[in-house]
């Protein structure tokens, strides 16, 4: 009778939970700013979305992927999301990777009825439009200034703070963001302004912050600018409490390598390889064993995307309903921790992400904040200019 009962337990979970069984290949599409002005941080989704098909693989699910380069510009995005959804047919796509582009594709997507889950744009808008085919893995520019924020009032006395953020959909609503959550925290917004991104020169655009005397600086900013940013920072000698910057340029290795103007510097992130998800630090192990060089959160968040769409379309097979059905209501555990897509706060389809706080010291990202997943202290207030 006990093997009767436990024979009838086993044969009740295995129908809870949908069995994974492949007849055929996955068709599923990608858009990424594979060249163009974006393509650093592109190259880490792509990384991110090439262990994801090994790994499913493995899961035995066979992915065949399309993969599109939109090269940043939300008009060739456009363009490759209508060709995956008609012309090639396939059931899901991941990407794109700017909140420009993903904005675009979103609207997009609500027309061809495909599933579209964006890993890493962060433009608060994008799931704020009520639309029911677009998911989001990636945090948004609330959560980035938010945890920041929660940084600098915790290790100082900020008063004031100055905001400079280039004038593209993500950097505009990062920099939203950031004011209403200084403000709610009491901290007063002395400088904001936004800038044209890859200009040669910011001096005087910076010497107007320096003489604006801020406590922090918000920067938001893509590689190249943030580079720039900092380096001219340090030549007019602009040293506040704090430089704060809301990931993307400010949390690549190009920027940390400059080790005198990258030193001391705060980044939002959505991961590390010190998180406590999944098995973070073996992946990041297995990443720099494959590239040759450290992801970011942004290859992370491809994965992790990817490894979702794939399992949820192994489900659903060919039909892009079933697919979003899946999505709407399935729950994943990776290196992100656990993935569900609520309705929050105004949001839809959206992930709660739980953000990180990385300081570069020494050329190195080290996770310095929430407290309880730190590796190192961080080191505060700003330690000045290395020479």
């Amino acid at each position: 009778m006990k093997r009767v009962l436990a024979l009838m337990m086993v044969l009740t979970v295995a129908v809870m939970v949908p069995s994974i069984v492949m007849a055929k290949s996955i068709k599923l599409g990608f858009i990424n700013s594979i060249t163009g002005s974006e393509a650093p941080i592109g190259e880490n989704l792509s990384n991110g979305v090439i262990l994801a098909i090994e790994d499913l693989k493995g899961k035995g699910v066979d992915v065949d992927l399309i993969k599109e380069d939109d090269m940043g510009k939300p008009e060739k995005s456009m363009a490759a999301l209508e060709k995956l959804a008609t012309r090639d047919n396939v059931v899901g796509i991941v990407g794109p990777y700017t909140s420009a582009t993903s904005n675009a594709d979103a609207k997009m997507a609500e027309r061809y009825k495909i599933p579209l889950l964006i890993p890493a744009a962060s433009k608060e808008e994008i799931t704020r439009q009520h639309l029911k085919w677009t998911y989001r893995v990636s945090a948004t520019t609330g959560d980035y200034g938010s945890i920041l924020l929660d940084l600098a009032t915790k290790l100082g006395k900020p008063k004031t703070m100055a905001i400079l953020n280039e004038n593209t959909d993500f950097g505009v609503s990062a920099a939203k963001s950031a004011e209403t959550i200084a403000k709610e925290k009491g901290i007063k917004i002395v400088f904001a302004q936004a800038y044209s991104k890859g200009s040669p020169d910011y001096r005087s655009t910076l010497a107007e912050v320096k003489a604006a005397n801020p406590d922090l600086v918000f920067m938001v900013s893509y590689a190249a600018d943030a580079i720039l940013l900092m380096r001219q920072s340090q030549e007019i000698g602009l040293s506040p409490m704090a430089f704060l910057g809301a990931g993307a340029g400010f949390s690549v290795a190009q920027f940390a390598a400059q080790k005198e103007i990258s030193n001391g510097v705060f980044s939002s992130t959505q991961w590390t390889k010190d998180a406590p998800w999944g098995d973070s630090k073996a992946w990041f192990d297995r990443y720099v064993k494959k590239f040759g060089k450290a992801p970011t959160y942004h290859a992370a968040c491809a994965y992790e995307s990817m490894m979702i769409m794939g399992q949820a379309a192994a489900v659903s097979g060919d039909n892009r309903e079933k697919l979003r059905e899946q999505l709407h209501t399935g729950k994943w555990n990776g290196i992100l921790g656990e993935v569900s897509f609520q309705d929050y706060d105004g949001y839809q389809n959206q992930r709660k992400a739980q953000m990180l706080v990385e300081q570069i010291q020494n050329g190195n990202f080290e996770t310095v904040w929430p407290a309880q997943f730190a590796v190192k202290k961080p080191v505060w207030p700003f330690p000045g200019w290395k020479k």
